[in-house]
């Protein structure tokens, strides 16, 4: 019983670290994006990267999550005589919950993994290490150009999935199905307030936040092996998805 507690004590209290080292890792990043030398070359080609370089398979993922939303609800909604409402369905699905989460997830998938890979082979390789050795803070230069590019492009790209994706709604509740296209962009203007664009904007910055954030630990903590970089890889990727639907949940229980 005793060796018992005495694993569950040290669970713990790795865990505890564990945040702690999580939480000086993300303030010392960002207190040295105010901090000479600046560099905006790096935080544009992390927004290449993290923004540009995903749009094509955010896209794709909202034009076919509107269209299928479409489709389910507008069967859903026949049975109750209330296919005008189809928009408005589609619409508050996307912006309150579907698209900041599914951007974030779609994000994780395609950057995250690859900014975790990254950081951990410099990491192996003691790049990072030569950067010190330079008198280059590697959080100045790697980390908090990725941090501030996740913060903008996430909610970028989170606006464009929305508007794909209803775009998608129309597509099939109103060219395919032959619902009526008045109603359908009416009922997204009577439904859709600016409290539900807000939560929106509000999620896809913090999901931002996380993904950059957690991804950019793990490679920067990555252990010295080949083993260690594909156990940051997957643990960074899993405890992205992880925190995202819980913080959504959180947020949104706040927002609501």
């Amino acid at each position: 019983m005793n060796r018992l507690l005495e694993r569950m004590g040290a669970r713990a209290l790795a865990v505890v670290g564990e945040m702690g080292r999580m939480l000086l890792f993300v303030t010392s990043s960002f207190a040295w994006l105010a901090r000479p030398p600046f560099r905006p070359i790096q935080i544009v080609k992390q927004l290449h990267f993290i923004g540009y370089k995903s749009t094509f398979v955010v896209v794709l993922t909202a034009g076919f999550t509107g269209m299928v939303l479409a489709l389910q609800g507008y069967y859903t909604l026949r049975k109750f005589g209330s296919e005008g409402l189809l928009g408005s369905a589609v619409a508050l699905s996307m912006i309150r919950e579907l698209g900041p989460v599914l951007a974030a997830l779609m994000v994780t998938a395609r950057a995250g993994s690859a900014m975790t890979a990254e950081i951990g082979i410099m990491r192996i390789t003691e790049q990072i290490d030569a950067l010190d050795t330079m008198a280059i803070n590697p959080l100045q230069y790697l980390i908090a150009p990725k941090l501030l590019a996740g913060l903008i492009g996430v909610p970028l790209l989170v606006a464009i999935f929305d508007v794909v994706g209803i775009y998608g709604g129309y597509l099939v509740g109103v060219e395919l199905l032959g619902g009526n296209g008045g109603a359908y962009w009416n009922s997204i203007e009577s439904a859709v307030e600016w409290k539900d664009v807000y939560g929106g904007i509000l999620k896809s910055i913090s999901f931002g936040l996380i993904v950059s954030w957690v991804c950019c630990y793990k490679g920067f903590f990555t252990r010295h092996s080949a083993e260690g970089l594909g156990s940051a890889t997957t643990e960074a990727v899993v405890l992205s998805s992880v925190l995202i639907l819980v913080w959504d949940y959180f947020l949104t229980s706040v927002l609501l």
